[in-house]
């Protein structure tokens, strides 16, 4: 067989993802934070890129991406141009703007005020106080340190209870390591160890690096000033914690010997103490949401608007126009930089126009729950949203995920639409959170001394017309946070 060489010419279709491609891609998904620190980024990276908003310092103004190009192809005499029509305007001091201001008086106000200068702060009686002005609160090992700092430690138990400190979860407990760990991770001995940490179970919150609950509530019930000298409260914490947390009263009865009465009163003095000795530290900060679109009902219509508050209006600076000369390599670098500035600029306008256009199909799709409420809401997939506006469905799913809709009936995500529909005897689908809601009131109505159960909750359904399987019901009610009916029971 001979072997030859020879020349062929085919076309074919491929799929390339381009760095501007995959830009476009990266900022669908983006949520609003995540948006205003690229921008903040490309801010400082390429100088050909300027925000609106802090321009009015400045004295230059902005200038479109084709009068930039523009002024790139014509560099021979914009530097002598730019000179010629900016020229220089003097100004006198008799020409300043007259004040009507006592400055007599100010400066008598003042006369007394201490000179500024380095090393010299002046304390404004309006402005707040150093410890007003803390970026974030107290950590409960801070709390702990500042308090063992104080107190009559060594310096080798001031170094033990801070590894005891550190290794506490975020409840106070110390559930992750052992004191033989930490004795052994020390260098010290495990009674030296276990007598700091004893210590530290006194500090404020108290009761705090207990091993478990019971130690927890038990050093509780010892405090010194306070003592619970009750039998059967020391018993039930003892040897029924998790008959405590059945609600299984008569079971502890019957084994402590007390009529089921002295036993609720128990319960009552047990429920009293705290279960999670760092709660107070354990909080996070709030996470506020700002809604990425509004959808607000004027007259009879629903209007979309989209919220640019806060995201910078990028627009192509126009300094550089007359700055770059006849170098070559920077009118590439600038060429270069507008490209990228005039991608990124579009690639924004590309997203908000898809978040738009997302939010109108919803609303055509759920007008039912603006109009009433999630008992409304109706079944929803992508597929549906990507057929009604053009798209595919991973551009939808990019879109809605963390961006926030403002509606009458309160903020949601994007996503919280979308949902599996079940089934009603009427022929009619009711959509999986509407169904949550539901649950979530029956619960919410039901008598505390005798909660519904979930074939209960079933029955109850049913009688609305949706019929779903007990496993489907105890799936919601967990999704939704709520207990099991023996441990929502009260009986006192």
């Amino acid at each position: 067989m001979a072997l030859n060489m020879r020349q062929e010419l085919r076309m074919s279709q491929q799929l390339v993802m381009t760095p501007q491609l995959q830009q476009a891609i990266k900022l669908l998904q983006l949520s609003r934070i995540e948006l205003q620190d690229l921008v903040r980024s490309e801010l400082l990276e390429n100088p050909l890129l300027d925000d609106s908003q802090e321009m009015g310092s400045g004295n230059e103004e902005p200038v479109t991406s084709v009068e930039m190009q523009d002024g790139i192809e014509n560099q021979t005499d914009g530097g002598e141009r730019a000179k010629a029509e900016s020229p220089e305007k003097e100004l006198k001091v008799d020409d300043g703007p007259k004040d009507n201001f006592d400055w007599e008086a100010y400066l008598e106000n003042n006369a007394y005020a201490p000179t500024t200068g380095p090393g010299v702060q002046v304390q404004n009686e309006d402005m707040p106080s150093l410890e007003a002005t803390a970026s974030r609160p107290e950590t409960l090992v801070e709390h702990l340190m500042w308090q063992i700092r104080l107190a009559n430690f060594s310096e080798a138990e001031e170094e033990i209870a801070e590894y005891i400190v550190r290794s506490m979860n975020g409840a106070g407990y110390l559930r992750d390591t052992s004191v033989v760990q930490l004795a052994r991770r020390c260098g010290y001995s495990v009674m030296r160890v276990e007598q700091v940490l004893r210590r530290i179970q006194q500090l404020d919150p108290f009761s705090i690096g207990a091993r478990n609950l019971a130690e927890c509530l038990w050093i509780q019930i010892d405090h010194p000033d306070e003592p619970i000298e009750d039998p059967l409260v020391r018993g039930m914490v003892c040897k029924h914690l998790g008959n405590l947390e059945k609600r299984a009263y008569p079971a502890i009865a019957r084994d402590m010997g007390e009529p089921v009465e002295e036993v609720y009163e128990g319960a009552k003095v047990i429920m009293g103490l705290e279960p999670r000795p760092a709660r107070a530290y354990a909080a996070e900060e709030p996470n506020y949401i700002v809604p990425d679109v509004y959808i607000q009902k004027i007259s009879d219509e629903y209007v979309v608007t989209l919220n640019d508050d806060g995201l910078p209006k990028l627009k192509i600076s126009g300094f550089y126009r007359g700055a770059m000369g006849t170098n070559r390599e920077a009118k590439e670098y600038i060429s270069e930089r507008l490209r990228s500035a005039q991608w990124l600029i579009r690639s924004i306008q590309q997203r908000q126009r898809t978040i738009s256009k997302v939010a109108k199909s919803i609303l055509k799709f759920q007008r039912a729950f603006f109009e009433k409420g999630v008992e409304h809401l109706k079944p929803l997939i992508l597929k549906d949203v990507a057929e009604d506006i053009e798209m595919h469905e991973s551009t939808v799913s990019r879109v809605t995920t963390n961006k926030y809709v403002h509606t009458p009936q309160g903020i949601f995500e994007l996503k919280f639409f979308f949902n599996a529909g079940i089934s009603r005897g009427n022929g009619e689908e009711l959509a999986s959170e509407a169904v949550k809601t539901k649950i979530k009131a029956l619960i919410a109505q039901e008598d505390p001394k005798r909660p519904y159960s979930d074939q209960k909750l079933v029955e109850l359904l049913k009688e609305d017309s949706i019929d779903i399987a007990r496993r489907t019901v105890a799936k919601y009610r967990e999704q939704l946070g709520v207990l099991s009916s023996s441990k929502r029971r009260r009986l006192f």
